[in-house]
């Protein structure tokens, strides 16, 4: 363990790595990728209790910094809440002021000495939001100048504030930010008042159609992996994959991304069964569903980035629980990637549960949330949601027998595993 202590905050002491990391995308107005916001919260273990989240975070980013930003961040901004204690102490040197927005708090004061220090670092380079503004107080017009973005919490303010404040901040050039935007219609109203990025879960929320049938390509894909899983031969897999040319394509460009940490390049179809083996392939097939509507024109990107992440953390925590089950990790990823199955195809999950052949435990834990997978699924659905579902994570990793300390290194490898693959499959 390391012991860090702020300067000019008090000997406040850190066990700095007992924390969590949630992270949550922030999209622009084509639903592209834009940025992360990320939050870190204490864990509660052991005596080291810090009273001041913000000067946690202070400390773990930090060393998240040393840790590596880009595994946790890819090519994306970093947005990371910040306080008074925070902006007065020293530990800029160890941020990308290229790579992070700093998010000013609703509760701090703009104080002199405050503001000539954050003026003091947009002269070097960082750029600020300030957080969950509501109205114009003194301290929101004391530092609208100095920031790049606004951001509004959906949950905090009506419709009718939202309607005057938006063009303000807009005419004096801001950036806006719409968070905890949950559903379409937010998404929409947002759109009109011309906010600028969004950020919130609307995008993974099931929009359930009945009657609707799987695209061709989807139904390709799907027929490929019944094949797949099935006891047909590799020459009866490759000639369905070679039916479908942009299949074919797309299979060989996803089969030879880093990601997918084979020794060789992989040229034909008969190499990648070869080499890959079923499971591999399954996987492949699998993220291959979520890439395709990106390609015509549909913005699914955060959803292929959510699938991808929770499919390899769950892959990687039942790695981690069970080292000595393999088939273990692979049900685990087959769960975090078909959880958000229901979204992507506008059908509800026991209709899904219907169409493919799954075992009883991925059932369960998709249906029920129930069983190891539905344990580890639900423990990466509270990850996701931290803000709201912080207490539940506790309880989850002690019933896993799992420290905070190994939960976050699987999360940046699940990041950085996930911004691999979205890179090369788009």
């Amino acid at each position: 363990m390391i012991d860090l202590t702020l300067h000019d905050t008090g000997p406040r002491s850190l066990r700095v790595r007992e924390f969590y990391l949630g992270r949550q995308p922030i999209l622009d107005r084509n639903q592209a990728l834009f940025g992360y916001e990320l939050l870190f919260r204490n864990a509660p273990v052991g005596p080291a209790h810090v009273t001041n989240d913000l000067t946690a975070t202070a400390a773990v980013i930090a060393h998240a910094s040393q840790l590596g930003m880009e595994k946790t961040i890819g090519d994306a901004l970093g947005f990371v809440n910040v306080d008074a204690d925070v902006i007065m102490s020293d530990i800029f040197p160890f941020l990308p002021r290229e790579k992070v927005v700093l998010e000013i708090i609703n509760t701090m004061q703009a104080t002199p000495q405050v503001v000539a220090r954050i003026r003091e670092l947009v002269g070097h380079g960082f750029s600020f939001a300030l957080d969950d503004v509501t109205g114009e107080n003194p301290d929101v017009l004391e530092l609208l100048p100095l920031v790049d973005y606004v951001k509004m919490d959906m949950r905090n303010i009506p419709l009718s504030a939202l309607m005057k404040l938006a063009p303000r901040f807009r005419q004096e050039k801001k950036k806006l930010v719409a968070e905890k935007v949950e559903t379409r219609e937010e998404f929409k109203n947002c759109l009109d008042l011309g906010f600028d990025y969004f950020q919130g879960y609307y995008f993974s929320k099931p929009v359930i159609m009945s009657g609707k049938k799987l695209s061709p390509s989807q139904l390709a894909v799907m027929e490929l992996m019944t094949l797949v899983t099935s006891d047909a031969d590799n020459q009866e897999i490759e000639r369905a994959i070679k039916r479908d040319v942009s299949l074919a394509l797309n299979l060989l460009r996803l089969v030879n991304t880093p990601a997918v940490g084979a020794r060789q390049r992989i040229d034909s179809l008969s190499q990648a069964v070869t080499i890959l083996g079923r499971r591999q392939l399954q996987r492949w097939l699998q993220i291959m569903l979520y890439a395709e509507p990106s390609k015509r024109g549909h913005s699914m990107t955060p959803l292929l980035m959510l699938a991808t992440t929770r499919g390899r953390l769950l892959e990687l925590l039942a790695g981690k629980l069970r080292p000595k089950q393999r088939e273990s990790a692979d049900i685990a990823f087959t769960v975090g990637i078909m959880s958000l199955m229901d979204t992507l195809f506008g059908i509800s999950m026991a209709e899904i549960l219907e169409q493919i052949p799954v075992t009883e435990d991925v059932r369960s834990a998709l249906l029920q949330r129930e069983g190891f997978f539905g344990d580890l699924l639900k423990l990466v659905e509270c990850i996701e949601r931290i803000e709201e579902m912080d207490n539940h994570i506790v309880p989850t990793l002690r019933d896993l027998a799992m420290s905070t300390d190994e939960l976050v290194e699987l999360e940046m490898a699940a990041f950085e595993w996930s911004d691999n693959v979205v890179r090369y499959a788009l």
